[in-house]
């Protein structure tokens, strides 16, 4: 993938110095938990909502509150003043680099459907940090919080994806960030709040299905980002198409239910199976348009 020398985008906050992570009153996930655990929910969803929401989503608290009814954003803490990553951070410099190419793109795609778009901010952590959804852990995986309108990400999840997911490269780990964008895109479009709307009103199965849905369509847009960052800028090398499927491949709601030692359940599912998350972002990589990714169309998956 042809990053350096790119521009950098200015909308990177860095609280992996630990000054920003901060406790979380009131809440964060073992308050959150232990609410959940003595409501209607089942141990079993809640772990559902875990492992779904660890592989590339929305931050499992958000679909945990929208599951037990109280899906209103967790109150925020206060937080200290956002920092910049420092300029030879090789890694820092990839994500900002890969954030600022998706500003591009979608500033571009917006303008061209008549709107603006609002560029979302993406946290670097370590271990935890406060979010306006609940506390943000490391083990969450990468989320999009659209309470902050927020990407957060413990860039920790690399050497996971690469070492024990078995999804290395530096496209793959693009296709990370542009799927949580592609949640800031349904965010400012709307889809986001009417998913979760529906969900509320829905039996767990229908809850799950309408995530799958939605994530599916996130892998779409990623792929709309790298179509148009590749005609643009001639991002893509050999080989890079071929990472993104893999991730894909390996983060398939049936790939990481295996890689768990448990039975594949399909009406668990929240994310989609690998097979589904290489056909769409494949299709929003040679579309290049939103329309292609109308993943809530009867029969579309």
């Amino acid at each position: 993938m042809k990053w350096e020398g790119n521009r950098q985008s200015d909308n990177v906050e860095d609280r992996r110095d630990g000054g920003s992570g901060g406790g979380f009153s009131g809440g964060g996930l073992g308050g959150l938990l232990g609410g959940l655990l003595g409501s209607k929910l089942g141990v079993g969803t809640i772990v559902v909502a875990l492992l779904g929401g660890w592989a590339l989503g929305i931050n499992p608290l958000t679909i945990l509150g929208m599951l037990s009814g109280e899906g209103g954003p967790a109150p925020m803490v206060q937080q200290a003043p956002a920092k910049r990553p420092p300029a030879d951070d090789r890694m820092a410099k990839f994500v900002s680099t890969v954030l600022a190419d998706t500003e591009d793109v979608w500033t571009d795609v917006f303008k061209k459907g008549g709107a603006d778009y609002q560029k979302p901010k993406l946290v670097l952590f370590r271990g935890a940090t406060s979010t306006a959804c609940g506390q943000g852990q490391s083990a969450m995986g990468p989320f999009y919080c659209p309470a902050d309108q927020k990407v957060y990400i413990d860039l920790g999840f690399y050497e996971t994806l690469q070492k024990q997911l078995g999804a290395p490269g530096d496209f793959a780990q693009a296709y990370v960030i542009a799927h949580e964008v592609g949640h800031h895109v349904q965010n400012l479009l709307g889809i986001s709040e009417k998913v979760q709307q529906a969900r509320s009103r829905a039996s767990a199965a229908e809850s799950n299905a309408l995530s799958v849905r939605l994530e599916l369509q996130a892998d779409c847009l990623a792929g709309v980002w790298a179509h148009h960052a590749d005609n643009a800028r001639q991002l893509l090398e050999k080989g890079d198409v071929e990472e993104a499927m893999n991730a894909a491949a390996k983060i398939g709601d049936d790939a990481l239910q295996r890689g768990s030692g448990h039975a594949v359940v399909p009406e668990s599912f929240t994310h989609g199976s690998s097979a589904q998350r290489q056909r769409w972002f494949d299709k929003g990589l040679k579309t290049g348009t939103v329309k292609a990714c109308d993943t809530f169309s009867k029969g579309a998956i």
